[in-house]
This record gives structure tokens, sequence and C-alpha cells, in this order.
């Protein structure tokens, strides 16, 4: 019987270290940029179908759908202030028209001067990544929907 015991102590500490070395290798690894598309436009189809009201609220919910990993959908309307941030709820209603990368660049600006030219555009910065705490090459993925501007931003190789 203590034989069985140590057997079944090793075996759940050798798939703890797995796990642990799986949730590791994860942190680092990061979501293409078809599922920034992807997640994009399931935002999108929210927004238009339940107006955006339900869509931000949706957004804002860490498990409204919104929100996989370091992917989240952030709105704008079209002065630059936050309508919905799967990051931080809180930002809602703050102003980020200023907002600037690390790189220096305005952020918000170049997008609702890329919605208001094309409807739609990509935005390249250089981002803090919260997962390694590293400063790497991110790009948002934006669209207009009426007033407001959604994006997904994504990292980057």
């Amino acid at each position: 019987m203590t034989r069985l015991i140590s057997l079944l102590a090793a075996l759940v500490l050798a798939l703890t270290g797995t796990v642990a070395m799986a949730g590791e290798h994860m942190a680092t690894e990061h979501h293409s940029r078809r599922d920034a598309e992807m997640l994009l436009a399931k935002a999108v189809e929210k927004l238009k179908a339940d107006g955006p009201k339900k869509a931000f609220a949706a957004f804002d919910d860490r498990k409204g759908g919104f929100v996989e990993d370091e992917l989240y959908v952030f709105a704008f309307n079209m002065k630059g202030t936050y309508m919905a941030s799967g990051a931080d709820p809180k930002l809602v209603g703050t102003d980020a028209y200023d907002l600037k990368s690390r790189d220096g660049k305005y952020l918000v600006r170049e997008m609702i001067a890329k919605a208001k030219k094309n409807g739609q555009g990509e935005v390249d910065y250089a981002w803090l990544d919260r997962g390694d705490n590293q400063v790497e090459h991110k790009r948002s993925l934006i669209r207009r929907v009426g007033d407001y501007i959604v994006g997904v931003g994504y990292y980057a190789d």
C-alpha cells in the first residue's frame, strides 16, 4: 500500500510539473493575426446586432466571449473616448485621444484618422506585454461601425 501511495504521489508530481511547464510555455506564445481578425469580426457583428449598450457591456465582461488571453476587444467613439475595454473596463469613459505608445505614436489619433478615411485599418506600435513584461511590437486591427471604432490588438512577431 505504501508503494502504491508513493507511485501515485510521483505521478501527481510529474503531472503537476508538466502542467506548470505547459502554462509557462503558453504564457510566452501569442495569438495569431487570424485569431485577432476572428475576434474583431465577432465584435463587429455583436455591435451591429445588439447595439452599443449590450455590445460594450459584453466587450468589458471578461467572461462575455470577447477576451481571449492577451486578445481583447476595445472600442472608442470618434472623439477618442473609451466606450469599452476588455483589458481594463475602468478605462470606459476616459479620454484616450492623446494616448501614446512606448515608441511615441499617438495610437487613438491614428485609429480615428484611418477609420474616417477607410472605415478600417491597422496601427503598429510598441506596447508592454504584461505576460512577460517586455515591450513588444503590437498591431491593432480596427473597424468603424457607425460612430464607433472597434479594435483588437495582437502581438506581431
